[in-house]
């Protein structure tokens, strides 16, 4: 276990060096992550300028939901989704011996390789948008903040399983770039709240697929609108986090070098 925190500081260490080392370009990629991430809630701020509102929820309510999708958005490209672009990379490259001949295990490698300082740029945003937007709520108690913690870890847990399987899948399908679009796509149901969609997509995106742990089930624990089934949608998330480690290792005995 000391091994592999050593490993994994020296990973965050490098990236972070690698970062200094090129500011501007570590500035400039930062801010375009950042300002292509606030697009979303400059159009809750325009909706809600012309009188008009997502039924039911307040302005800082909704905002509330967007400012909890970008703090997961940066935790997850920090900490863990760049192991789809590197594991792409690898394999188009047929590189990935390189890492496989490591005295460790790879998918914790790679892991510890995908350590992204430069979304600590969306995550400072993220925190003063979700500060901002906590200033309109009321009646936070303790035992609220423990649920949100809960459920937003629970939404780490799907993003982990989808970077996992999406990772997993090019090693059969080679530079499927397309893949982190679409689940992209289908993540963005969970920007808003789940109130406004039928009856079907809110099942599909809390049981299915479920997006909505990722800012939606978070948020309503802090305004007060939870509901019991937000326990039952964590069910799904382990699993698919579950899933996405069991089809990563499966599909890694599987690889064989693409690279020329």
């Amino acid at each position: 276990m000391k091994r592999m925190y050593q490993i994994y500081k020296t990973c965050m260490k490098a990236n972070i060096a690698s970062a200094i080392t090129y500011r501007v370009n570590f500035i400039f990629n930062s801010l375009i992550m950042l300002i292509g991430n606030v697009l979303f809630p400059l159009v809750t701020v325009f909706i809600y300028n012309s009188n008009a509102s997502f039924a039911g929820w307040t302005f800082k309510e909704a905002l509330l939901i967007q400012s909890v999708f970008i703090l997961s958005t940066a935790c997850a490209g920090i900490f863990f989704n760049g192991i789809m672009w590197n594991t792409m990379s690898h394999v188009v490259e047929g590189t990935l011996e390189v890492v496989l001949i490591k005295p460790t295990s790879s998918l914790f490698l790679l892991l510890a390789r995908s350590f992204e300082f430069e979304s600590i740029g969306l995550l400072g945003g993220g925190v003063i948008m979700f500060v901002y937007a906590l200033s309109g709520i009321d009646g936070m108690t303790i035992g609220s903040w423990l649920l949100f913690l809960l459920l937003f870890g629970a939404g780490l847990l799907v993003m982990f399983g989808v970077a996992l399987i999406v990772a997993a899948i090019s090693f059969k399908w080679v530079a499927n770039s397309r893949l982190p679009e679409m689940f992209e796509s289908i993540k963005s149901f969970g920007r808003y709240p789940g109130t406004i969609f039928p009856k079907a997509v809110v099942a599909v995106s809390s049981f299915l697929f479920p997006v909505s742990m990722i800012a939606y089930f978070p948020a309503s624990t802090l305004i007060g609108r939870w509901e019991p089934y937000f326990f039952i949608a964590i069910i799904p998330c382990v699993l698919f986090a579950a899933f996405g480690i069991w089809l990563y290792t499966y599909m890694l005995r599987s690889y064989k070098s693409a690279g020329g």
